[in-house]
């Protein structure tokens, strides 16, 4: 017998229990280094989308609720090229209750399950006309009473149209809150009130910007753009995607990849080119 029991040296001279070490060196993240890494992910993510925006044309609470709804299982681009059209016929509540529900299906058709939206649309449109004069609430526990409303899209509402904070976990969101540890659930309430403890109440309508914007450039669902990534330092789940910088940065999206936005009529100081309409060239 040779006697090297657990401390026996391998072929490569490192021992077993060497080994067992290491991998106990490797210690959990505690929810202090947890939450400083977050906060300093949301500092550099202002500093790559210092022009971080709602995605959806609006120009006022009704426009931008009625859009959001509309976002539903579709792009922002796609919405941003049908709602010119919808709020040119339809430009208040009262004109939107008012419709022929099947020319309202017609206008908004490119935005996918179009019969189920215009019942919603109509349906707020209706609530709004007959319960608030006509205005838009700016109030969280009042929006959720609209038909088709529902918390992300209230609290898209509330943080664009009125300046009240809040966090907008849609996919994106939930995707990057997951991949940098910030949260393991996978429901919108509970990722909105564990992410709501990590960041001051101030930052979360920024903070979902930002977070929204790099999901949709960068860190993809299927393959993220890692070797192009400018937080990779702070990232756990660096390597999960395409890593060779060259390649990643085939994979670049909107204005990071040198194609358009999503809005047909971005903000001052957007750095990319604006969407084409419906039926245009890009």
């Amino acid at each position: 017998m040779s006697g090297e029991g657990d401390s026996a040296v391998g072929e490569h001279g490192v021992s077993k229990r060497a080994k067992a070490a290491n991998r106990k060196a490797v210690k959990p993240e505690t929810r202090l280094a947890m939450v400083r890494r977050a906060r300093r992910i949301n500092r550099e993510l202002a500093e790559v989308y210092p022009y971080a925006h709602p995605e959806l044309d609006f120009r006022n609470p009704f426009e931008l609720l009625v859009a959001t709804v509309l976002s539903a299982q579709t792009t922002d681009l796609r919405v941003n090229q049908t709602t010119p059209a919808l709020f040119a016929k339809y430009p208040t509540p009262e004109d939107l209750a008012a419709a022929v529900p099947e020319e309202v299906e017609e206008l908004i058709r490119p935005t996918g399950f179009f019969r189920a939206k215009t019942k919603s649309i109509m349906g707020l449109a209706a609530a709004l006309r007959d319960d608030f004069d006509g205005q838009v609430p700016g109030r969280l526990e009042d929006l959720v009473k609209l038909p088709g409303v529902g918390r992300k899209t209230a609290f898209v509402v509330l943080g664009n149209a009125f300046g009240v904070p809040g966090i907008t976990v849609d996919t994106h969101f939930m995707r990057l809150a997951r991949r940098w540890r910030w949260t393991e659930s996978d429901d919108p309430v509970k990722i909105e009130a564990e992410v709501a403890t990590i960041f001051p109440k101030s930052e979360w309508t920024m903070l979902s910007h930002r977070v929204i914007f790099h999901g949709r450039r960068i860190c993809h669902a299927r393959k993220p753009a890692c070797g192009a990534c400018p937080i990779t330092h702070l990232c756990p789940a660096y390597g999960e995607g395409e890593t060779d910088p060259e390649k990643a940065r085939k994979l670049l999206k909107y204005e990071m990849g040198g194609f358009p936005g999503q809005r047909l009529n971005p903000p001052a100081g957007y750095p990319g080119r604006p969407a084409p309409p419906l039926g245009g060239d890009a």
